[in-house]
């Protein structure tokens, strides 16, 4: 899986952010329990992009919100 751009994240509606949230953090938890039960993975930099991935989706969600509540304001 390649690396998720902030433009990409964009693009997609609040439903696939989700769905792609809920399958990058089902990931993570795997790739974490695999780290634990073996002690060394394939390729362990995919914990760290994973991670990144969830924070930018979450970044870009609050963003939104924000964004969403200055319009009521005005």
């Amino acid at each position: 899986m390649a690396i998720l751009r902030p433009n990409e994240i964009r693009q997609m509606s609040p439903e696939e952010r989700r769905k792609k949230l809920e399958e990058l953090r089902a990931e993570l938890s795997r790739l974490r329990a695999l780290a634990l039960a073996r002690g060394q993975l394939d390729n362990p930099c995919r914990i760290r992009e994973l991670r990144k991935a969830i924070a930018r989706i979450l970044t870009i969600e609050r963003e939104e919100e924000l964004k969403k509540a200055r319009r009521k304001r005005k």
